[in-house]
């Protein structure tokens, strides 16, 4: 995940600090050369690096923090409000015209995930309640336009598309097209190159003059660190952007594009892509991930991430049943569906306060998941609903069914019905406080639960 390097020397700087009853300039200022190095290590611009230290620094030896009776929280209280104005201090919302379509024009090299990652935001406007087209406006790279078709279909959005002509006249087209069909936002996919070139730039200038749009959101790879901050200042210069959508901030990026990007360019990170799957795009929030790099958590993203995922009614359906010493297998395995439709649980822990960055002792086999959910499949209606009928032979069926071993279905039964327990203590929580010291482990399909 990108900044968990970052995460761990910011926690270790701090963690020395608070060490430390009182704080002298001299503490203060061989922190900040830490800080320093941290930030450089994960490929954050040198000036924007200079510029943030030498804030912090005036900030942190001032009165108010060496007098604190807790100068190293004053001190992580600085650093949070200073990593959150370097990427931007605010959310930037997309500009929304007063007469449609709003027209976004998404721009970028070739790699950065343009074409997916434009569809991944119209999808998400979509789920706003926008009726938004994708047009195919790069006409040279190899199947583009069928790349499109095929993302815009598990969407389920339009696709406008005129085949190889001229992207400035099928620019034009798609927004005459949605002003004809209610299309109220038009996402043009302009071709990108391996590298920026003046006669790209002529062809996306020609564009942005044909259709005037509301926004121009470069779409960058965080994967190539400053050269995705070279990219963004090119393109900013020649294009005037709007925005930026960061890619790839799920990998193992050292994550300095992010802290760069609006401290060179001046213009905001709008949206940023945490995955692979066309869902799994999200509104950019400074203090947000400001509190996940210095290891605060992002539980208002978790709460959120949560309530797009998790099926309210389900949820409401099964703590009823648990109320009722009914919950069963299914439940169990609508649960585990559910946790795995939010991320993977790697992302999910460094949400939490305290666990970014930290090298988690409670290892979780993703693998084992799926493992879990295919042993529960194998079973009939009549077993999810009544384990105690599972006899040898039917846990052989079991675990050939799901290409597992009968000592896996043994260890699956054994932590449901963990669970199940757990369930009866809630009329009781001093016994379910020490009934939750028995979940030491978990390692999903090792021992422990896997969740």
């Amino acid at each position: 995940m990108a900044f968990e390097s970052l995460t761990e020397k910011l926690s270790a700087v701090f963690k020395k600090l608070r060490g430390k009853g009182r704080l002298s300039e001299a503490d203060v200022k061989e922190a900040m050369k830490e800080i320093k190095m941290a930030l450089l290590e994960a490929d954050v611009n040198f000036k924007v690096v200079k510029e943030f230290v030498r804030t912090v620094s005036e900030r942190a030896v001032g009165q108010e923090v060496m007098e604190s009776l807790t100068p190293a929280q004053m001190i992580v209280k600085i650093v949070n409000e200073e990593l959150t104005a370097l990427m931007g201090g605010g959310d930037s919302k997309l500009a929304i015209s007063s007469a449609p379509p709003t027209v976004v024009m998404l721009v970028g090299l070739q790699g950065a995930g343009k074409t997916t990652n434009g569809a991944k935001l119209a999808g998400l406007m979509k789920k706003q309640g926008k009726r938004p087209l994708l047009a195919a406006c790069d006409v040279y790279r190899p199947a583009a336009i069928q790349q499109l078709e095929v993302v815009g279909g598990q969407l389920d959005l339009p696709v406008f598309q005129m085949g190889q002509i001229d992207p400035v006249d099928i620019a034009k087209a798609a927004v005459a097209h949605a002003k004809q069909h209610g299309n109220d936002m038009v996402f043009l996919d302009t071709a990108g190159r391996l590298h920026v070139d003046e006669a790209l730039m002529d062809e996306l200038r020609a564009i942005k003059a044909a259709v005037h749009p509301d926004e121009i959101l470069l779409v960058v790879d965080a994967m190539i660190g400053q050269d995705a901050v070279t990219a963004a200042k090119a393109f900013d210069e020649a294009l005037d952007i709007t925005g930026v959508i960061l890619t790839k901030l799920d990998g193992d990026a050292r994550g300095g594009a992010a802290l760069s990007i609006r401290a060179v360019t001046g213009k905001p990170i709008k949206f940023a892509g945490t995955g692979e799957k066309l869902d799994q795009i999200e509104v950019f929030h400074p203090d947000r991930m400001a509190s996940r790099i210095l290891g605060m958590g992002d539980v208002l993203s978790l709460i959120e991430k949560a309530e797009q995922t998790l099926d309210a009614k389900k949820a409401a359906e099964q703590l009823e049943r648990m109320r009722k010493n009914r919950f069963t297998l299914n439940d169990y395995y609508d649960q585990l569906t559910q946790l795995k439709g939010m991320g993977s649980m790697e992302d999910i822990m460094g949400m939490l306060p305290g666990m970014g960055g930290k090298k988690l002792d409670l290892t979780v086999d993703e693998k084992s998941l799926t493992r879990i959910e295919a042993i529960i499949q194998s079973m009939t209606p009549a077993e999810r609903e009544d384990p105690s009928i599972l006899n040898s032979s039917r846990k052989k069926r079991i675990a050939a069914g799901s290409g597992t071993q009968v000592v896996d279905v043994n260890r699956v039964l054994k932590q449901f019905e963990m669970l199940q327990q757990l369930t009866r203590q809630f009329a009781n929580p001093k016994k379910a406080k020490g009934f939750m010291s028995r979940f030491k482990g978990f390692g999903g399909m090792g021992g422990g639960l896997p969740f």
